[in-house]
């Protein structure tokens, strides 16, 4: 069964910002049924992303490569801080979708959630970049 919520927000996300879709090249990071399998196939249909579409998981052989040809990565892999400045280009799209719980001391939980995206480190190269910060129980 594929869910269709964080797929369709993340297309409303790309329509809100006016970010141009068709045509481009969009890696998906991550095959879930929740998010990489059902964002690929609203990416390609005409009607909602019309983009060329490349999916990847954590053990494609040039996953590397296919991210720093992508005009837009959406990062939904499960591991944080996974996506690098060095594999993104100049002026990219990249939308993190990852939560994964990585412990914190700091907090009263002793977690927090962490994208998959180096944010500091990626977000100097992007023309768009999604920021997850999510609340967790202090």
């Amino acid at each position: 069964m594929l869910h269709l919520a964080t797929p369709l927000g993340i297309l409303t996300l790309l329509q809100r910002y006016h970010i141009e879709t068709s045509g481009k090249k969009c890696v998906i990071l991550g095959r879930s049924n929740i998010v990489g399998k059902p964002m690929a196939q609203l990416m390609m249909q005409k009607q909602y992303g019309d983009a060329t579409v490349t999916v990847c998981h954590s053990h494609s052989a040039t996953l590397k490569e296919e991210c720093r040809e992508a005009d837009i990565i959406i990062a939904a892999i499960g591991r944080p801080d996974f996506v690098t400045a060095d594999m993104v280009k100049e002026g990219a799209v990249v939308i993190d979708v990852g939560t994964t719980r990585v412990p914190d001391a700091s907090r009263k939980s002793g977690f927090r959630l962490n994208g998959d995206v180096k944010f500091d480190e990626v977000a100097p190269k992007c023309s768009f970049i999604t920021l997850c910060r999510a609340v967790s129980a202090q």
